[in-house]
């Protein structure tokens, strides 16, 4: 029986020690992981957690990221809850394995400390790692600081053990900003955590001797197509799965989530979408917009994975210009966000079809600071009273030397 921890109503946890408290009160039977910055304290407090007694259950030590979600696989296809956490190069290492958890279907956990990827070599916080986890097959959740990645945890489990669901889950946030960053956390105690996480529930046990069952078979043009949409169907079906687990978590904790959070934009004419810890910066400069007479708004998303075309499309129609912050660059192209929310904008009915521009911003760290926000607004200002483009569609914020304007 594994020991409880006594909690304060308040911690102070950074991000890192909040994800590993909630995989503590879920009582996982099996983590199995290899240390990488910035992820590694999310391991190294769940390992002191198994060797002080408070989780009863494996904590196993690989050799590589590929082997750590190697043994994930293993773990949950016997019948276990299963989870671990990674970052960058880590990840991009797993990402062959990614594949196997979702096509079997493994409710697996995965906590993504967001980092650049290499070349050239950098260990601080971007969004490199998260957009390249888009077509794994994973569902795929954003949190925004400390709280939300105790929060999100715990829901990610209901959300991926779910039997509508039963498609591995990846909890982001971002890397130092947030994993190394202590802020006030409201834990629930190790009883409620667990109560509302609830008892694992197996299905298609490979230990379940009584049925037999396959996994990683070779099925060729035959039913992979089948398969696939499958996993497919699942994932944009766990919508409303992913909403009830938002509304029963309100209602025990009083902490709304919400698929897409808007932040003054109702009535906004300018509208700034970003992800991570740059939200609640852009809600800052929102704010000093008002201040100023222009109706400035932030729009977020929590689920990257599956995307939310049509609520995203509904909070944005109405907007005159918008600015898509992407914290990755896919070099050749327009940032990932940029081609979301064109797509969820586009499509959405009755909509006036917005300006919409891409600002690359934060690569390996870089800061992003009041002043480039606020000139983003600015110049989605002129860009609203022009009724056209006045910037090039893709810009650098904050980068040195001259900036760089495409398209």
């Amino acid at each position: 029986m594994a020991l409880k921890m006594e909690l304060q109503k308040v911690e102070v946890w950074d991000g890192n020690m909040a994800a590993s408290q909630a995989m503590r009160q879920a009582q996982i039977d099996v983590v199995a992981a290899y240390p990488i910055t910035p992820s590694t304290p999310i391991v190294q407090n769940y390992g002191n957690f198994v060797s002080n007694g408070y989780i009863d259950g494996e904590f196993v030590m690989v050799e590589s990221e590929h082997a750590a979600m190697s043994g994930c696989v293993g773990a949950a296809a016997a019948g276990g809850r299963v989870a671990t956490a990674t970052s960058s190069q880590g990840f991009a290492l797993m990402v062959e394995v990614l594949y196997q958890a979702s096509g079997m279907r493994l409710p697996i956990l995965l906590n993504l400390v967001n980092r650049a990827l290499a070349s050239p070599l950098n260990v601080n916080g971007d969004h490199s790692d998260m957009y390249l986890s888009r077509d794994t097959g994973w569902i795929n959740l954003c949190t925004y600081n400390p709280q939300e990645a105790y929060d999100f945890n715990l829901m990610g489990f209901r959300i991926a053990e779910d039997l509508r669901v039963r498609v591995p889950i990846i909890i982001n946030q971002d890397g130092f900003i947030c994993s190394h960053t202590a802020q006030n956390v409201s834990p629930l105690s190790d009883d409620e955590a667990y109560k509302f996480v609830g008892d694992y529930k197996k299905y298609n046990a490979m230990l379940d001797f009584d049925k037999p069952v396959t996994y990683g078979s070779q099925t060729e043009e035959d039913w992979h197509f089948e398969h696939k949409a499958q996993l497919h169907n699942a994932i944009m079906n766990s919508q409303e799965v992913i909403k009830e687990v938002f509304d029963e978590f309100a209602k025990l904790t009083g902490r709304k989530y919400n698929l897409v959070e808007k932040y003054d934009s109702d009535d906004a004419d300018l509208i700034i979408v970003a992800l991570g810890t740059t939200v609640e910066s852009a809600r800052v400069a929102s704010k000093k917009m008002r201040e100023k007479g222009i109706k400035a708004g932030v729009v977020s998303f929590r689920s990257l994975r599956p995307f939310p075309y049509v609520e995203l499309g509904e909070a944005l129609k109405n907007a005159k210009a918008i600015a898509t912050l992407d914290r990755s660059l896919p070099a050749g192209t327009l940032g990932m966000l940029f081609n979301e929310v064109a797509a969820a904008v586009y499509q959405a009915q009755d909509t006036k079809h917005p300006i919409i521009s891409n600002y690359i911003y934060g690569l390996g760290g870089r800061d992003l600071t009041q002043k480039h926000l606020e000139e983003v607004y600015m110049q989605l200002n002129e860009n609203a009273k022009a009724r056209k483009l006045t910037h090039p569609t893709q810009q650098f914020l904050g980068l040195r030397g001259k900036d760089l304007g495409f398209f």
